[in-house]
């Protein structure tokens, strides 16, 4: 098992990255590789993403077709969109910078700063190295290969090339970003001008598009009503006689699928100029006695359309994923739903605690699982014996040898067995506990948990009877002994049951509790012995 000693690393690190980072990838060489990794199981998708395919199929049933409307706009088409609004609008935009290419030059200070890293340079390396520098500041070289350039101008390693790009050219690290003119879309509007622009003469009316994507908003904060980033379910459809009216059934065709059943239509008192005066709408829905604004819908602006040179009359619906997901969830945080993993609440179900438990030793071959099952078998069959004996529970060829395999008891007095010996794992409120299969009705807890709680589906017997079987496994090669008892079981590795360390962070964090104590006294001895040469 490798953990990583994060805060070595990191002193490591401030000594000298380069130095580090050669030293650190040794850390991740010749590891074994994730158990189960490429098994076909259920994974768990993200709630929102489930709502936002619930919305691409309640378009599809409508018949609209969708689309991937462009991310990054100019300014220029907002202007174009929102008229003297503009201005307002652009203030909730992020814009996007970028950091400039500097002209760097190979003066004597720079040369004498390769020769102090031990570099032997010449003049066919430098005219390289200078070839390279100005492609980059031309564009022609992308800043992924910017090291790998370097490196193979100089004939050097990554490693040096970087520490060459950090120490010789302190222009890189004096780099400042410069805007542009580049938007993040802050409506779906704004690229739908561009689209439909496109579309207006290669389609037949109507055209009825959608799109579930991203918004951006350049909010002060987040809160539990707002975030920077959002997704709409934004649909447009152009058409010669299309009505604001059709926005209004086109919602709650839309809202339907998702159960809603009771709407209102309110107009807005002040329209966006994008679009036509008087024709927006917001959109509410019904839930719990509560009205809750859920899309808003309306009509183009002629003035924004002809500026694309767009003739027909378009109808715009956006509905909120995110209001939306809220609702149907339950939640009244949207960060909760968004980012549960920084704001939601950690919380583990019985059934995920108990996914975490598993046999830790467990044997790789068929005839390893064979002999485990044949220990098994006899410790159930001869549970009851009582002591001292000793019972054969397998003899014959495994793994190319002879094998006797037996379950035993030499104290006199008892039974074969503990009473724990087949008690099993279950997990019940946080709490991972053994419990006997059978008896103890008298025992209101043990009874719950029977009924109640989650079986992992592991006795102690078993797990007990799968290490064996793995050591027995190791011991083939050589031949010879192996003898493994427990009695009495004070923790889950007494009885070969790992319990993953994520799992008992939350059971510790919330109170419960792992309790696998008992009596269990297993015995098993297996003799392995080589296989004779014929003669």
């Amino acid at each position: 098992m490798v953990k990583f000693r994060y805060a070595e690393i990191l002193k490591e690190a401030e000594k000298g990255f380069e130095e580090a980072w050669v030293k650190s990838s040794k850390l991740v060489e010749g590891l074994k590789g994730v158990k189960r990794l490429v098994e076909y199981v259920p994974g768990k998708p993200h709630p929102l993403f489930e709502v936002i395919e619930l919305f691409r199929k309640a378009y599809l049933r409508l018949g609209f077709e969708e689309v991937i409307n462009p991310i990054i706009v100019e300014e220029d088409e907002v202007k174009k969109q929102y008229g003297p609004e503009a201005l307002a609008i652009l203030d909730r935009c992020y814009y996007l910078a970028t950091l400039p290419r500097p002209d760097v030059g190979m003066s004597k200070e720079k040369v004498e700063a390769l020769r102090k890293l031990g570099l032997k340079i010449d003049d066919e390396k430098l005219k390289r190295l200078q070839a390279v520098l100005h492609e980059y500041k031309k564009g022609a070289v992308d800043s992924d290969d910017l090291i790998e350039r370097i490196a193979d101008s100089l004939m050097v390693n990554d490693v040096e090339a970087t520490k060459i790009l950090n120490t010789v050219f302190p222009e890189f690290k004096q780099l400042k970003p410069q805007p542009t003119t580049l938007t993040l879309r802050s409506h779906m509007t704004t690229a739908w001008f561009l689209t439909l622009s496109s579309l207006q003469h290669r389609k037949p009316l109507p055209i009825k598009l959608f799109s579930v994507g991203l918004r951006f908003r350049r909010e002060q904060q987040e809160d539990a009503t707002h975030l920077r980033v959002h997704h709409s379910a934004s649909c447009v459809v152009m058409d010669e006689e299309v009505r604001v009216e059709d926005g209004a059934k086109l919602a709650e065709a839309i809202l339907r699928q998702f159960g809603f059943v009771k709407f209102k239509h309110k107009r807005k008192p002040v329209t966006a100029k994008y679009y036509a005066m008087g024709t927006e709408y917001e959109v509410y829905v019904e839930y719990q006695g509560e009205w809750l604004e859920v899309a808003n819908f309306g009509l183009y602006s002629p003035i924004a359309l002809a500026r694309y040179g767009i003739e027909y009359p378009v109808l715009n619906l956006g509905i909120g994923v995110e209001r939306v997901a809220m609702i149907l969830l339950g939640y009244n945080d949207v960060r909760k739903l968004v980012y549960p993993q920084f704001y939601g609440e950690w919380r583990l179900s019985d059934e995920e605690i108990a996914a975490m438990i598993e046999v830790d030793e467990r044997p790789r071959t068929k005839e390893g699982a064979l002999l485990a099952s044949c220990i098994l078998e006899a410790l159930e069959r001869n549970k009851d014996l009582p002591s001292p004996c000793e019972v054969l529970a397998f003899k014959g060829k495994l793994w190319g040898h002879d094998v006797e395999a037996y379950v035993y008891e030499y104290d006199p007095g008892v039974k074969l067995v503990g009473p724990a010996a087949f008690n099993k794992i279950y997990v019940y409120k946080a709490n991972v506990l053994g419990i006997p299969v059978e008896g103890m009705d008298d025992k209101p807890l043990i009874r719950e948990v029977r009924e109640k709680g989650v079986e992992v589906g592991i006795s102690y017997a078993q797990a007990v009877a799968l290490k064996v079987a793995a050591r027995a496994e190791e011991e083939a090669a050589r031949g010879g002994v192996v003898d493994f008892r427990v009695k009495i079981a004070k923790s889950p590795s007494d009885v070969n049951i790992a319990i993953n360390d994520v799992a008992r962070r939350y059971i510790h964090s919330v109170g419960g509790r792992i309790d696998v104590r008992g009596p269990v006294f297993i015995g098993v001895k297996v003799r392995i012995g080589k296989q004779r040469e014929e003669i």
